[in-house]
């Protein structure tokens, strides 16, 4: 099954959602902000993905921009973004795909139809 996380008020998240709806590709949406995901699951995700770690992150939210990450990222160990990760669900990338062997993070219609169709 497909695990999807989002963000209710996220257009990119609707876009997501409404394109596997089209597709008729069922999934399991997960609210990223109330259910983020902890920092074991986003070690796997990191893993399973292979891409680099700086992914994961919401660079364009304004908590990223808050707390000013563009400048304190580059000097943290991986196990302490990933931390970081998991402390606040609207810090992390979304939408965020999970299937039993894929990782899609953002959505990018392309990238999708090649993963999943």
């Amino acid at each position: 099954m497909i695990k999807i996380y989002c963000y209710a008020k996220c257009s990119t998240c609707k876009k997501a959602l409404k394109w596997l709806d089209e597709k008729g590709i069922e999934y399991e949406s997960v609210d990223i902000k109330e259910n983020h995901p902890s920092a074991e699951q986003l070690t796997e995700y990191y893993k399973k993905s292979g891409l680099p770690l700086k992914r994961f992150f919401n660079t364009s939210g304004q908590l990223y921009r808050q707390m000013e990450l563009a400048k304190k990222i580059p000097n943290m160990s991986e196990e302490e973004q990933i931390q970081l990760l998991a402390t606040d669900g609207m810090l992390v990338k979304r939408p965020l795909l999970v299937t039993a062997d894929k990782i899609l993070l953002g959505f990018k219609e392309a990238e999708w139809e090649d993963a999943l169709i």
